[in-house]
């Protein structure tokens, strides 16, 4: 059995020349539907996707979807959770889309979706996080998020580099921490047997004679990977007029690595867009020299002639002030770790990740592949029920980068004019007055519905 259901479909293949994609107007799109619920929420967004590119363009341009297998569907009929030849159909084909994946338990892919990610260098996962009006929320203004969070997709912890404790792998790690930095493996509070005795019989607890166990884990943050990701986000701010780029950071513990991340990043945008922009760390630098009131006095000239903010703010305090002041955060750039906590709670804040959608992508390859951000919810499975959205977005994501913007727009509209009337799935309905619930494949049909109405 192969990693594919069908044979590639007529059509043609999205080709990248000078850093520019080429679209066809029939391009070949391979597609995983997912786990659990993705075959509910996929057969429902796909009509939709199909409908708005009809729509839009009349029939001269047509999506070819490919069929390609991951997940728990792919071990069942392969015995490989992710086949080779659905990784070479992503490479090949450059873009594509997935539904949710089932992470396999116990030995073998930490994660199919990091997989892929790692293996297309897909380095910036996009999660653009905005309100659509009558989703229920629970904070007081959801309308002020709008936002666009670039997350790096290949680096930090979620690079993999980890070792069990107890294993011979882990003690490499401590014995050399301990002949090599001694002063930094005093640190590592229990990575002697003898500080482990000595604890335990402070406890009085003579059961265990003093095993060292002590997993290990590694966080790589480069230059060069830091570099690739705040060029993306501050060329999509430029191309899309927003106003301030926010690096996101723990650097005021992680020195030298998040603390890097922050400082390669100012020094990459001054160098790389330095008439697009104006960086906290200019501001520094004049403050220093001219004092405080002409470091504000220049800021407010640059932004006055359109100059772009490039700041940067601690992790923890940026996940109190999304709340408190979501109106001053725009386009965001941050580690792996990070952006996987920030993307998830500002979701929650404009309705939950069952609507938010996500674009891994490498900006230099054009390979990219879109995807629901939600689990596989196996308890819903086959009950037409689940909300669509976060694969319906996630398509109007894909279809933007593929430059069909007014497929995509028909997409939107159908959205927002679909939830205005409380035409919702479960999930909404029960936080909505007067709201009438539908199925998953109903809501796909009333938004279709609202596309004919435009």
């Amino acid at each position: 059995m192969t990693a594919t259901r069908n044979r590639a479909p007529e059509g043609d293949p999205i080709s990248i020349q000078n850093g520019r994609l080429h679209v066809p107007d029939m391009p070949i799109i391979p597609y995983v539907e997912g786990d659990g619920t993705g075959p509910d929420i996929w057969r429902a967004s796909v009509r939709v996707f199909d409908a708005a590119v009809e729509r839009a363009y009349g029939g001269r341009r047509k999506l070819m979807w490919y069929e390609v297998l991951a997940g728990e569907k792919a071990f069942n009929l392969t015995g490989s959770w992710l086949p080779d030849e659905t990784v070479e159909a992503f490479k090949h084909y450059l873009v594509g889309i997935k539904g949710p994946l089932t992470t396999p338990v116990g030995k073998g892919i930490r994660s199919l979706n990091v997989a892929l990610r790692q293996l297309l260098d897909l380095y910036v996962c996009l999660r653009p996080v905005r309100y659509f009006q009558g989703v229920p929320s629970p904070v007081k203004r959801p309308e002020l998020v709008d936002m666009v969070i670039f997350r790096e997709n290949t680096e930090d912890i979620y690079a993999g580099i980890e070792y069990a404790a107890g294993t011979p792998e882990a003690q490499c790690v401590l014995d050399f921490l301990r002949t090599t930095f001694p002063k930094d493996f005093e640190k590592i509070r229990f990575g002697t047997g003898d500080k482990v005795r000595e604890f335990l019989a402070m406890l009085g607890d003579g059961g265990d004679e003093g095993a060292v166990e002590v997993g290990i884990g590694i966080k790589p943050v480069s230059r060069l990977g830091t570099e690739r990701l705040v060029a993306a986000a501050i060329q999509y701010a430029i191309t899309h007029r927003r106003r301030s780029v926010t690096f996101v950071h723990k650097g005021n513990i992680m020195k030298f690595t998040e603390g890097a991340f922050r400082d390669w990043g100012y020094a990459l945008a001054e160098r790389a867009f330095g008439e697009h922009v104006y960086t906290w760390a200019q501001w520094e630098r004049t403050k220093a020299e001219k004092g405080e009131a002409a470091a504000n006095a220049e800021q407010r000239e640059a932004l006055a002639a359109g100059a772009i903010l490039i700041k940067d703010a601690i992790a923890d305090i940026t996940l109190q002030q999304v709340l408190t002041r979501p109106e001053e955060f725009d386009v965001i750039a941050t580690l792996n770790l990070n952006g996987d906590y920030l993307s998830d709670a500002l979701a929650a804040q404009v309705g939950g990740i069952g609507i938010a959608p996500g674009g891994n992508i490498n900006y230099i390859t054009g390979h990219a592949i879109f995807e629901a951000t939600h689990g596989t919810a196996p308890k819903y499975a086959n009950l037409d029920r689940v909300n669509p959205g976060s694969v319906i977005l996630s398509g109007d994501m894909m279809l933007r980068y593929l430059g069909w913007t007014e497929a995509a727009d028909l997409i939107i509209r159908a959205l927002e004019k679909t939830i205005a009337q409380k035409i919702v799935t479960y999930d909404f309905a029960r936080l909505m007055t007067g709201a009438k619930e539908v199925k998953t494949s109903q809501f796909a049909d009333a938004m279709i519905a609202n596309m004919d109405g435009e």
